[in-house]
C-alpha cells in the first residue's frame, strides 16, 4: 500500500499572482497538499504571460509552477466572490498572498478577520518589504530585492558594474522555499494550539539572509565585501577557470588538505613548501599568483583531462553547464532531475522535478498548469456543494 503524501489532506488557496509566494504552492502541491489556484475571472495570473508563450495560451513559465494546482476563478473585491472566498477559507489550512501590504484589508479580508471564520488559518504574506517598516508599500520584483538585499553589489567583476546573478528570479524561488518553511512551521503550531498565524516575508530578505558572514564582518570590523568575479574572499583558489577547449569549470579548493591535493595533481607538489602556498593565509596573500598557477595548469588541460585529475586526486570540481549540457548529463538522467510529461494542452513538456527526493513518500507531478478557470465548477460543486444553477448565477453576475 502506498504511503499518503507528507502534505495529503492539506488545503491551501493560493490568492497570489507571479512567482514568490505561489511557488511556495507548487511546493506543497508537489508533495501532496490540494493547492487551489484562485484568479480574477478576466484577467487571471500575470504569469500566464510571463515567459515563453506555447500554443495553449500560456507560457513555459506557467505550465512548469502552477502544475499540481486546481484552477478557479473568482473576483475577491465583488461582494458574492468574497462570500464564496470566505467559504473556501472556512475548509482551508493556508492563504497564499503577495498583494501590497494592506491590499487584503481594503478588500474587507484581512487575515486577522478571516481567522474570526478559521481560527487555524496560517497566511503566507510575500511581499518587496514585508508587512512593516517605511518601505513596506513599495512595490517590487526580484530584481529590486536583489539589490537592496546586497546580492547584486557582490555579483560581477572588480572594475565591472553589478550584474545579474543568473538571469533567474531568484528572490522569488528562494521567498517560495522560506515561505513554505514557514509555512510548515506555522502548521506544526497550529496543529498544537488550533491557533493560526501569518507567515511575513519580505522579497530582499531571503536574499539577506544567504550573504554568508557579510552581516557579522561589516559589524565587527567594517569590513565591506566586495565583488570579486568568481572568487570569494576567505579561500583560494576557488572560482573558474577556462581549459583548451575553451569549456569553463568550477574548482573550489576550501582547505589547505584540498590544495595540497591539487598541488599534486598539477604536477606542482613544491607549491605546498611551508614558504610559499601551504596556508589559506599565504594563498590570500598571493591571490593572483596562485589563480594564474591554476589558470596555466587548466588552459593545458580539456575539461575531461582536468576532471579525471581532479577526481584522482579528490579535489572537488565541475562544468560550468548551460541547460544542454544539464539535458546530456548522466547524473542528471540518473537523479530524474527532469520530468518528461504529456500535457493535454501542449503534448510533452519537460520540467525540472519536485526537491528534495524523500525517499518514503517522494513527491509526484500530477499534471501542468491548467487553464484559467478549469476547475471552478469542480470546485464550488465539491468543496461547498453548490449546484450547478447557484454556479451559473455566480458566473452571469461576475463573481466567477
Amino acid at each position: 500500500m502506498t504511503a499518503p503524501q507528507p502534505m495529503a489532506g492539506v488545503k491551501v488557496l493560493d490568492v497570489a499572482t507571479f512567482l514568490a509566494a505561489p511557488f511556495a504552492g507548487t511546493i506543497m502541491a508537489d508533495f501532496g497538499a490540494t493547492v487551489l489556484k484562485i484568479e480574477h475571472p478576466k484577467l487571471g495570473d500575470p504569469m500566464r504571460a510571463f515567459g515563453t508563450p506555447t500554443e495553449c495560451g500560456d507560457t513555459l513559465a506557467w505550465l512548469s509552477e502552477a502544475r499540481n494546482k486546481q484552477c478557479m476563478t473568482l473576483d475577491l473585491r465583488h461582494p458574492d466572490g468574497a462570500a464564496v472566498f470566505r467559504k473556501l477559507i472556512a475548509q482551508s489550512d493556508v492563504l497564499l498572498e503577495n498583494f501590497r501590504p494592506g491590499t487584503l484589508e481594503k478588500w474587507g479580508l484581512s487575515p486577522d478577520g478571516l481567522r474570526e471564520i478559521n481560527p487555524r488559518l496560517v497566511v503566507l504574506r510575500v511581499s518587496a518589504y514585508g508587512q512593516t517598516g517605511p518601505k513596506r508599500g513599495l512595490p517590487g520584483f526580484a530584481r529590486v530585492a536583489h539589490g537592496f538585499g546586497g546580492l547584486s553589489y557582490l555579483a560581477g567583476e572588480p572594475d565591472g558594474r553589478p550584474v545579474v546573478p543568473g538571469s533567474t528570479s531568484l528572490a522569488d524561488y528562494l521567498s517560495g522555499i522560506w515561505g513554505a518553511l514557514g509555512v510548515l512551521l506555522a502548521l506544526r503550531v497550529a496543529d498544537r494550539t488550533g491557533q493560526g498565524q501569518d507567515v511575513d516575508i519580505g522579497l530582499y530578505e531571503s536574499i539577506f539572509r544567504l550573504l554568508d558572514e557579510t552581516a557579522p564582518a561589516y559589524a565587527r570590523h567594517g569590513t565591506i565585501r566586495e565583488r570579486m568575479g568568481a572568487d570569494v574572499p576567505t579561500v583560494v583558489p576557488h572560482g573558474h577557470w577556462q581549459t583548451s577547449e575553451g569549456r569553463w569549470v568550477a574548482i573550489a579548493c576550501t582547505s589547505d588538505k584540498i590544495f595540497a591535493r591539487l598541488a599534486e595533481a598539477m604536477g606542482r607538489p613544491e607549491l605546498t613548501a611551508a614558504d610559499r602556498y601551504a596556508t589559506t593565509a599565504q594563498r590570500i596573500a598571493a591571490r593572483s599568483e596562485v589563480n594564474g598557477i591554476v589558470a596555466d595548469w587548466a588552459a593545458t588541460m580539456t575539461m575531461e583531462q582536468l576532471g579525471a585529475a581532479c577526481d584522482a586526486a579528490e579535489v572537488p570540481w565541475g562544468p560550468i553547464n548551460s541547460i544542454a549540457d544539464i539535458f546530456a548529463d548522466p547524473q542528471i538522467a540518473a537523479r530524474g532531475n527532469l520530468l518528461r510529461i504529456i500535457d493535454e494542452r501542449v503534448g510533452e513538456l519537460v520540467l525540472p522535478a519536485p526537491v528534495p527526493t524523500l525517499t518514503a513518500t517522494p513527491a509526484t507531478l500530477r499534471h501542468a498548469g491548467r487553464a484559467r478557470g478549469a476547475d471552478t465548477d469542480a470546485v464550488l460543486g465539491e468543496w461547498l456543494g453548490l449546484a450547478l444553477g447557484d454556479i451559473a448565477a455566480l458566473r452571469a453576475g461576475g463573481a466567477v
